[in-house]
């Protein structure tokens, strides 16, 4: 067993909730040595152990035979880049997922989340503490709340509704993105500019490929496993899924969006190239013929009767005025730049 995954292994933290359908059925233990968790026995019947950090690799195999995990199991546990998927083994259901987020330099990040249901247990494995499940900590705590009556199953697919919940956090915040880089890009494309919508475009790729095999998750695990999930369970998982679908084509349409931006980036600068270029072109079109007139008079010839004019150089250059100045004219009204 090894830590595979871009992010360094943080130091390992079990939290141990247990809970019942009784008003005062909740119990929380935080366990803060390997030895306390060897020697822990589950007060009520239903429980959920969540793993913050994969660095203990002592404490992740003792779980592992604790609750009787295959060894792929805890190698896929272990492996943070696995594609989100869910297997059946005997006794138990287990769960890959990717909770998605913005980092501090605004690229969309994520991190593997492994579940494993079983008879009466939930285990999480999470490669570091990101608050995600802090929400359901405290409706655990409520004796009235849905969790608490429907148990371990109901649990698992609230686990899963804050993971897709989340993609539409990062949705959101890409869809501000593209909005300021459209503006940014109607007010003067520059180079930068093109590379923000590549940066997007990735983002959005990297969002839906998650997406994806999510979709094909909750899809599998509310109509092909009623032994792990009652039928009421089942009826919530479909909410799930259809987040799911709502969340693939709104990262479709803004995939749309940033392909458009980027042909209009392209546009813009084509057009404005072309200003450009029809403004040079005006400007040495006005100097061709002016050229012509300082060239014919610049060659060495004696005999030309306005070298000796007295009024020979003026009336040359009055002439080149009038000359830039008309086809400027002739310019403007044909709106040629």
């Amino acid at each position: 067993m090894r830590y595979v995954g871009p992010n360094r292994p943080e130091d390992t933290l079990a939290t141990l909730i247990e809970f019942g359908p009784e008003e005062n059925a909740f119990f929380e233990t935080r366990f803060t040595s390997f030895e306390e968790g060897k020697s822990y026995e589950p007060r009520y019947k239903t429980f959920w152990l969540n793993v913050h950090g994969l660095a203990n690799l002592e404490l992740l195999k003792f779980i592992g035979r604790r609750f009787g995990l295959h060894p792929l199991v805890m190698e896929d546990i272990l492996n943070t880049q696995q594609r989100p998927k869910v297997e059946v083994y005997p006794g138990y259901l287990f769960i890959t997922a990717r909770l998605v987020h913005v980092n501090d330099n605004g690229e969309v990040g994520s991190e593997q989340i492994a579940i494993v249901l079983g008879r009466g247990f939930v285990l999480t494995f999470q490669e570091m503490p990101t608050g995600t499940f802090d929400g359901l900590r405290t409706t655990l705590k409520n004796g009235q709340s849905q969790i608490r009556k429907l148990g371990a199953d109901y649990l698992v697919y609230s686990l899963l509704d804050k993971l897709v919940d989340r993609y539409f956090n990062v949705i959101e915040h890409l869809g501000e993105r593209i909005e300021q880089v459209e503006d940014a890009i109607a007010a003067g494309p520059r180079p930068e500019h093109l590379s923000e919508v590549r940066t997007l475009r990735r983002s959005l790729l990297y969002v839906k490929r998650g997406l994806w095999p999510t979709r094909e998750v909750v899809n599998v695990i509310q109509r092909d496993e009623p032994d792990f999930f009652h039928a009421e369970t089942q009826l919530y998982l479909r909410d799930v899924y259809d987040h799911t679908v709502q969340l693939i084509e709104s990262t479709d349409a803004l995939r749309d969006l940033v392909g458009s931006l980027q042909d209009n980036y392209l546009a813009l600068q084509s057009h404005r190239m072309n200003t450009q270029m029809r403004m040079l072109t005006a400007v040495t079109t006005v100097f061709m013929p002016l050229s012509l007139v300082a060239g014919i008079y610049g060659m060495n010839f004696d005999v030309m009767p306005e070298l000796h004019w007295r009024w020979g150089y003026y009336a040359v250059l009055g002439g080149m005025l009038a000359l830039g100045g008309g086809l400027l004219w002739f310019f403007k009204i044909r709106r040629w730049f």
